[in-house]
């Protein structure tokens, strides 16, 4: 496994202190520089270390409260230290999306991995034989949702020479004009058919996406929740799962967005004739956001289980402020998430004086590629070499345009560097 703190700090990782060039990781955290004086240039992506700790306890206690496992998705941070804090708190694995990722996580020792997606690359179904043989301990699952793809698995493992079958969930579509998946419970019998006909593949249950389903609320969410579950119930009943050797039965869905729905909805599952894995693989809860997220979280609609806390804030500075009701910031689209919504600036930190003030008056109106568009309404008191403290919407692409992130305490002391590996 890398040893991530003794890695050299150099211009590969933006905004951090030009004259930590050469030293290591864990040598620079142990200095515990602040964010504000400690040399670091703006931009800078800082990571709330007390909103991070918040967050990771709250979806724990969740988890337990509500019977359910956890895969958290790692495209949202592909920042493997934050991978080990979700497994300190409960975690049952880590969800990947593509291959590259989970190749990442063997990399840094994750033993369990949820691939939501369907797998066909055979130099990647190579590369899983390998890991699958060379590791008993290995757990592999990822999702199956056509007769041709269950084909192109199992002549690629055949080729391979895999000595253990990999582990498949069908994937149940979300819907007509959907994402991915099998539309129909008969589409999903056959696959499962196909599934059962090959010596490379094993069944172990069914999953899906609540979040893809259209037009998506509660009542839409529920109901396609009731077909995932109902199939399993039927195919527990047909002797699916004791016939392909499974001891285990997963039942998976659970983004972002909808996971209150899927605890309901899985809470009223039967007693099956094997153990019931209810697997939960929400991922931006670790870091939240201030935007998509935010209105989204099903803590809002259940306040008494607790609040998420957004836990980014993008520092940039003012470097022009041609005219009274217009500035610019040195943050932009290479900096800041903004394929959802634009940024929000949240305070301002004095240039002149370093107290730090509610952004009143301050709006982030556009992104170009390097500044911010900021209006100022009247009275508002912002001035060139002035830091605006930017919320962020969707964490899944705020991790991935900073390699290394400054994880920050309230008082802006740096504690730790949060590498990504996009």
């Amino acid at each position: 496994m890398p040893d991530l703190a003794n890695e050299r700090v150099d211009h590969r990782f933006k905004a951090l202190p030009p004259d930590a060039e050469g030293l290591t990781v864990g040598e620079l955290s142990a200095q515990r520089r602040n964010l504000f004086t400690g040399g670091f240039t703006t931009p800078v992506l800082a990571l709330s270390a007390e909103s991070v700790e918040h967050n990771l306890r709250l979806l724990e206690t969740y988890a337990e409260r509500h019977g359910l496992a956890f895969a958290p998705h790692g495209k949202t941070s592909m920042a493997p230290q934050l991978f080990d804090r979700q497994l300190e708190h409960g975690a049952w694995g880590i969800t990947a999306a593509v291959p590259h990722q989970a190749r990442v996580y063997r990399a840094h020792g994750i033993a369990r991995i949820f691939l939501a997606n369907e797998l066909v690359d055979p130099v990647a179904l190579r590369w899983l034989a390998a890991e699958l043989d060379a590791d008993p301990g290995f757990r592999f699952v990822c999702y199956v949702d056509s007769v041709r793809g269950v084909e192109l698995m199992d002549e690629a493992l055949r080729a391979a020479g895999a000595s253990r079958r990999v582990d498949v969930v069908v994937e149940l579509g979300a819907g007509e004009g959907a994402r991915t998946g099998v539309r129909t419970e008969t589409g999903c019998a056959a696959v499962a058919d196909a599934v059962a006909a090959t010596t490379t593949l094993r069944l172990v249950g069914v999953a899906g996406y609540e979040g893809e389903v259209p037009q998506a609320d509660s009542e839409r969410v529920r109901a396609w929740l009731h077909r995932l579950t109902a199939l399993a119930v039927d195919w527990d009943k047909a002797g699916r799962f004791a016939d392909a050797g499974t001891d285990e039965i997963i039942v998976s869905a659970g983004g972002s967005a909808w996971f209150d729905t899927v605890a309901e909805v899985f809470a009223e599952l039967p007693v099956f004739s094997l153990p019931v894995l209810k697997l939960l693989r929400s991922g931006a809860y670790v870091s939240h956001d201030s935007g998509h997220y935010r209105k989204l979280t099903p803590f809002n609609r259940v306040p008494e289980e607790g609040a998420l806390e957004p836990a980014f804030r993008l520092w940039s500075q003012v470097v022009s402020r041609p005219t009274p009701e217009q500035a610019f910031t040195n943050a932009g689209k290479r900096d800041a998430a903004h394929d959802l919504h634009l940024p929000e600036a949240q305070v301002v930190r004095d240039g002149r004086t370093g107290e730090i003030r509610a952004a009143e008056g301050v709006t982030v109106t556009g992104l170009s590629d390097q500044h911010a568009w900021v209006r100022t309404e009247e009275g508002a008191d912002l001035e060139v070499g002035d830091w605006i403290g930017m919320g962020l919407s969707h964490p899944c692409t705020s991790f991935d345009k900073w390699q290394l992130i400054p994880l920050v305490e309230a008082d802006g002391t740096v504690v730790d560097y949060i590498r990504t590996f996009f």
